[in-house]
């Protein structure tokens, strides 16, 4: 696995370490898409909530991914914006808890927007090219979500029109 040929790296882990449990990081798109799949589940709307819940799993994915990147680079896992410091600990009011499907939607789209941005932004600080692999792979998966969403959000207003 690539994450193996990862040594200790401070400066690759500065960069990294917001998108693990920063306020825009994987923890935070983990939750949301749990909370809003069990909404839209709730309200019958299973094709969505499923979908949502399939990115969440992704997501989750993704942070352990990260996780185990932030291990490598030499540093625990903490759930803070910054490990291995044990300050400015995971909150979760950084989840968005929208009710309305089309709120939701929207939410996600901007955390994809900006998950996206955030990994291209990181790739072009990064020199460590094992890292930036990883990275890489994550950011493909990234563009996927936001073309998901993108379709859904579209395929909502339609319905409404």
């Amino acid at each position: 696995m690539l994450l193996q040929s990862v040594g200790e790296d401070v400066r690759t882990l500065r960069i990294v370490s917001k998108a693990y449990a920063g306020r825009e990081g994987e923890l935070t798109s983990v939750l949301q898409y749990v909370y809003q799949s069990i909404v839209l589940s709730g309200r019958g709307e299973g094709r969505l909530a499923e979908l949502l819940m399939r990115i969440g799993t992704e997501e989750m994915r993704h942070l352990t991914t990260v996780g185990t990147l932030i291990t490598r680079l030499g540093a625990s896992p903490v759930f803070t914006a910054c490990p291995p410091y044990p300050v400015s600990y995971y909150s979760a009011s950084c989840v968005n808890y929208a009710r309305e499907t089309a709120e939701m939607l929207k939410a996600d789209i901007e955390e994809e927007q900006n998950a996206v941005a955030s990994y291209s932004a990181m790739l072009c600080e990064i020199e460590n090219p094992a890292a930036a692999e990883v990275l890489s792979s994550i950011l493909a998966e990234e563009h996927e979500h936001l073309r998901l969403l993108t379709d859904s959000f579209e395929a909502l207003n339609a319905s409404r029109a």
